[in-house]
């Protein structure tokens, strides 16, 4: 099939619906003459005549009357799949992947996916956690959330959360054997949960803050773990104390599962971004995807960072 051809035989259903050059034209958005001229090629193109003219009325003709019967269905299939994508365009609909890290996979999308899925019973939502930063566009994900020094400078980043602050917990067993700590060098008799982010990697070193001074402190302990999840469940077995962000483990500070210790010491970390290649449009599922988490709490503090520890578990 030529390019033009499908434009030409789109015009001729609609010239064969009207039985009139004028309406037909005007339902197409194009002058009276240009559509009689498209007729006439499309004619002389495949050798047929299709339409009886006259000054005053069009016909079809035979030929017409079974090019029409045939092309109806198609055309209508071709209007049908187009309104069907506009309107893709206007609701959420579809399949909505997204790559996270774990921290901000937790953090950011589990909170709502149950309210965005309900919300949107036409969207499956998909979502691949890892600790890797890789090219959305390539390995097709619609978005990623991640923090915003880790993103490429081609993305469309919106900010999806305030400031994290950062909990050191454990669990109250763990403390009426142990004591708690009062300052970040009482750690060293103390068994701690590790992260590391690679199985060969460095451990990952605490990171705190009071009155503008900021440390790095070493920790032991029999556990390491690699993900927020494994951490916070090691922590509520009584397995040692946790580093993690107060969101993760404010549910189980509510039920007494932990306790807080050092909170005068414990840092602020910067916020989520959820981004998006600046060349794509931003499909309905998305934009509303991003609404939801905008519009929930906010996870709130101060504008300080402690990037690394984004850095290792996000």
């Amino acid at each position: 099939m030529r390019r033009g051809d499908l434009a030409d035989l789109t015009a001729f259903v609609a010239v064969a619906d009207q039985l009139s050059f004028r309406a037909a034209a005007t339902r197409l958005g194009v002058t009276p003459s240009a559509l009689s001229h498209t007729m006439r090629q499309l004619e002389e193109r495949i050798g047929v005549r299709l339409l009886n003219r006259t000054t005053r009325s069009v016909s079809l003709t035979d030929a017409g009357l079974r090019l029409l019967d045939r092309l109806r269905p198609a055309i209508d299939q071709i209007d049908g799949a187009l309104e069907g994508l506009n309107e893709e365009r206007q609701r959420p609909f579809g399949h909505l992947r997204i790559h996270a890290g774990h921290l901000a996979a937790a953090a950011v999308i589990a909170p709502v996916w149950s309210r965005f899925l309900s919300a949107y019973p036409d969207v499956e939502l998909e979502i691949k956690a890892d600790q890797t930063s890789p090219d959305i566009v390539a390995m097709g994900y619609d978005a990623g959330i991640s923090t915003r020094d880790r993103i490429a400078t081609d993305m469309i980043a919106t900010q999806v959360t305030g400031p994290l602050k950062v909990a050191v917990v454990g669990a109250p067993s763990y403390f009426a054997q142990r004591g708690r700590p009062r300052s970040p060098s009482d750690l060293v008799r103390h068994s701690c949960v590790q992260y590391r982010k690679d199985h060969d990697g460095p451990m990952f070193e605490w990171p705190f803050t009071r009155n503008g001074k900021s440390q790095k402190t070493s920790i032991r302990g029999r556990i390491t773990v690699n993900t927020p999840s494994l951490a916070v469940r090691a922590a509520v077995d009584g397995l040692g104390m946790v580093y993690m962000v107060e969101a993760l483990v404010e549910p189980y500070l509510r039920t007494g599962q932990l306790v807080r210790v050092l909170e005068d010491w414990s840092p602020i970390l910067e916020g989520f971004v959820l981004y998006y290649p600046s060349h794509r449009q931003i499909s309905a599922t998305l934009r509303a995807f991003i609404d939801l988490v905008k519009a929930s709490p906010s996870l709130t503090g101060s504008e300080n960072s402690a990037e690394d520890l984004l850095a290792t578990i996000s």
